[in-house]
């Protein structure tokens, strides 16, 4: 019997066509299961849960409506009458975690920024949902989308995603970036007149605490799960210097005042050392980046338990591709000057205890790409185990998500991967993911 690998509902064109023309979310494959009930049981060769620093050893995972109902010992017979997955070949995981993408975006975009003036809203709502396919096939079954030029497409993205008529991640975006005019968020470009940039890129853009006060009450009344300020200028933007202040720290507050109200977080992207001072004074939850902190930053984030999400593998990325690709000579030197930085502040702040989240910039790092990180962090002195609960149970924690993602554990949501081999002795094996599992629906097998 053929199974298609999909979610019960998912409309019968999509399956045809493909929701947005291109090919099959996923193609139909021999399986010895029924995909799309929600409910699997698994044996796993091995186990790392994402919580205990343990590897468990042939253990069976029961996945019933969408959530792990059972783990631990047993032979097939104890799945009873639901579908039976064998993977003793391989180690299990917890679905990842990535607290940095940005699903509307593509890296090769830096090559000319004013594709976001040409982009129609067509083309936003299928690249989004292009790259959240791609994400979750990587291995990531939730995401937190940190902020877009274009936000309504990512809402859509989400909402179509939670409706089971799209493939994709869970989501939690944090809407329009939260910016100064002319400043890393926004989409000023030389030579190119403002009038130029859609009004919709622009929902963020303030200036002053009054302004960013209001601009993320609208934010949070679109959709937003959380909320994201351009604390310094980008290393993707024309202009600034990375580690310079853009945002002040009484604009910043602002910001983390309405937040609070709604009972939500606050990421800033974060650079230079005095800017990320600031935000961790003004009450942020996490910075990004954090490329140019100085030793006190550093000590400052350990403690207010400040997290840092860090894209430390791209810059290698960016050095490999940005010339062929046409990036401009100031990103490729802004690049340069933050990439081994960005390195170092990591293995300061591993070495204090700073939580330190996955995170990719799914904007500079292409989607299909997302486990690359793991083996850098390792490289730079951190754990192999702690490296993966960074993308699991550590970063669900930090987005309120640990009752429901982020480890195989019972209650929580049946999201599971796969990797042929032991991750711990080469977590290289985490850029090819054999198998992806999200709330007990199989998108993913071994083609093998």
């Amino acid at each position: 019997m053929k199974f298609s690998l999909i979610p019960r509902g998912f409309p019968l064109l999509c399956i045809l066509i493909g929701c947005d023309g291109t090919p099959p979310p996923l193609a139909v494959t021999e399986a010895p299961f029924a995909p799309d009930s929600g409910s699997i049981a698994i044996r796993c060769g091995n186990l790392i849960d994402g919580l205990s620093d343990e590897v468990r050893a042939m253990q069976l995972v029961i996945i019933r409506n969408g959530r792990f109902e059972r783990i631990g010992d047993g032979d097939a017979s104890a799945a009873g009458d639901i579908s039976y997955l064998d993977l003793s070949k391989h180690t299990c995981l917890p679905g990842l975690l990535n607290t940095h993408v940005h699903l509307a975006e593509l890296p090769e975009d830096a090559n000319d920024l004013t594709v976001y003036y040409r982009r129609t809203t067509d083309d936003h709502h299928d690249l989004s949902l292009r790259t959240a396919r791609a994400t979750l096939l990587t291995g990531f079954t939730t995401v937190r989308n940190v902020g877009d030029y274009f936000p309504l497409a990512v809402y859509s993205a989400r909402d179509r995603i939670d409706a089971g008529e799209a493939i994709g991640p869970r989501i939690q975006t944090a809407g329009p970036f939260l910016t100064i005019p002319a400043g890393g968020g926004d989409l000023v470009i030389p030579g190119h007149d403002e009038s130029e940039i859609p009004a919709a890129a622009r929902t963020g853009v303030a200036r002053g605490p009054e302004d960013f006060r209001e601009k993320a009450r609208r934010a949070v009344d679109g959709g937003a799960d959380f909320l994201k300020v351009i604390a310094s200028g980008a290393v993707f933007a024309f202009g600034g210097i990375p580690g310079a202040p853009e945002m002040t720290q009484a604009e910043i507050a602002a910001v983390v005042q309405v937040a609070d109200e709604a009972g939500i977080k606050v990421t800033a992207h974060v650079h230079g050392a005095q800017s990320g001072k600031e935000a961790i004074l003004a009450g942020v939850d996490s910075l990004e980046h954090a490329s140019l902190l100085d030793d006190e930053a550093i000590a400052l984030a350990a403690e207010h338990k400040v997290a840092l999400s860090m894209d430390v593998y791209n810059g290698t990325y960016t050095e490999d591709v940005g010339h062929d690709q046409g990036y401009p000579d100031e990103f490729m030197r802004k690049n340069f000057e933050t990439t081994e930085a960005q390195r170092l502040v990591f293995e300061k702040a591993y070495v204090l205890g700073v939580p330190i989240l996955y995170g990719t910039d799914g904007g500079v790092l292409p989607h299909d790409m997302g486990g690359w990180q793991f083996a850098i962090m390792a490289e730079r002195g951190m754990a192999p185990m702690d490296a993966i609960k960074s993308a699991s149970s550590l970063a669900a924690r930090h987005m309120a998500m640990s009752a429901d993602v982020g480890a195989v554990e019972v209650g929580r949501y049946g999201d599971l991967i796969a990797v042929r081999g032991n991750p711990l002795e080469d977590l290289t094996l985490l850029r090819t993911v054999d198998v992806v599992v999200k709330g007990g629906l199989v998108f993913k097998l071994p083609t093998d």
